[in-house]
């Protein structure tokens, strides 16, 4: 390799961009992308309300096809400092591990395609038979409000368009070639909320518990599945996470009673079909109590590459440097494939994702020459 993925996202590691912080981050990778020859943009987005975002937008070529390669630099917190085994943001290096908040959620993937589209570059004259770009944001472990939803509009209203992407998430769940994500379920916020009257629990007729009418419709909410599950999805689910009346006395009956959950949603759903679903459930189960959810905002909607050339290419690539073909997966939480697909098909093929947010984040050495591998095959067959 003309370029060291290990080196790249050591470097990356030592960048503390802890959302919203840019860390220094943005500015490594703009100065390396522009030596390889890239036109690298930066754009800030704000928004009232949120943190302004820093972004990086970077391309080379002018024709098509154009594949992209996406990620975030952005970390979470690394936690109580002392429990770390290394300095979160040293970048060390110890019994073949490069340890560092962001390892694998997602710097290591980041440096592993910045690498392989080096690698490439250094080999076919330094132009691609086509377009590569990176869209590199800075929200993506927050509410992702300035990041990727906004950066993506940006560059469609400058006229270009991407054909396919990848993105760099850890994906795996034991070893580097077991999975690739082709879609995400849809995440939904709510709280239930049950109206009550409060008084004495000496006197309970002269009362209305919200407790007991909250429990009935939590309870009806759970019970019946919300579905089976599609060929592609598993089956939705509900969870309750918390359950709060706001009453620090023992002998008052509280007055309301509420409930936070989320949703995770598959094909069988929209968010207005599901809302429709739940409520529909509550109003059966209230009886007389009076009741209400609150739905919050999302802008994670379901969605599925469907299975086609590009996955078969990745999947091919996969095979071809591990000698092991991956599972085609749409399981685990959000990302920001859910803002990619409406402008190219995209995947999620990266790093294994079993120490991520952990204390002692750290991904294989061997793991970073291994996927930047898998992503240099990439470039070679999609460009063929």
């Amino acid at each position: 390799m003309s370029a060291d993925p290990v080196a790249i996202c050591r470097d990356l590691l030592r960048c503390p961009s802890v959302t919203p912080a840019e860390g220094g981050a943005l500015s490594y990778l703009e100065k390396i992308l522009k030596a390889a020859g890239f036109s690298v943009e930066r754009v800030m987005f704000k928004e009232p309300g949120f943190d302004d975002i820093d972004n990086l937008y970077a391309r080379i070529g002018t024709a098509a096809p154009h594949l992209m390669f996406a990620g975030h630099t952005d970390v979470v917190p690394p936690g109580d400092v002392s429990k770390w085994t290394h300095d979160p943001f040293s970048g060390d290096i110890a019994n073949g591990m490069l340890y560092g908040r962001g390892a694998v959620d997602m710097k290591g993937g980041i440096a592993c395609s910045v690498a392989a589209a080096l690698d490439y570059l250094a080999a076919n004259g330094g132009k691609p038979k086509g377009s590569i770009s990176f869209l590199i944001t800075g929200d993506e472990e927050s509410v992702a409000v300035n990041g990727s939803i906004k950066l993506l509009k940006w560059v469609a209203e400058k006229g270009e368009k991407f054909d396919s992407a990848i993105l760099g998430e850890p994906s795996n769940q034991k070893v580097l070639f077991d999975t690739i994500k082709i879609g995400r379920r849809g995440s939904q916020n709510g709280t239930l909320v049950v109206s009550g009257k409060s008084g004495h629990v000496a006197y309970p007729q002269l009362a209305d518990n919200p407790v007991r009418h909250i429990a009935r419709i939590m309870e009806a909410l759970q019970t019946e599945p919300l579905d089976q599950g599609t060929v592609n999805f598993d089956p939705s689910n509900l969870e309750f996470t918390s359950i709060d009346v706001g009453n620090k006395t023992v002998n008052l009956i509280p007055d309301e009673a509420r409930a936070r959950f989320n949703i995770r949603f598959n094909d069988c759903h929209t968010r207005a079909s599901l809302r429709a679903l739940l409520e529909s459930r509550a109003a059966k189960a209230a009886g007389k109590a009076a009741w209400r959810f609150e739905w919050e905002g999302s802008n994670a909607d379901v969605f599925l590459t469907k299975p086609g050339p590009f996955i078969d290419m990745v999947s091919g690539a996969v095979e071809t440097v591990t000698g092991n073909r991956p599972t085609l997966s749409t399981t685990g939480g959000t990302s920001d494939a859910r803002f990619i697909k409406d402008y190219c098909e995209v995947v999620e093929f990266g790093l294994v994702n079993a120490t991520m947010h952990s204390t002692d984040e750290r991904v294989p050495l061997d793991d970073l020459v291994k996927l930047t591998a898998i992503y240099r095959t990439v470039l070679d067959r999609y460009f063929a």
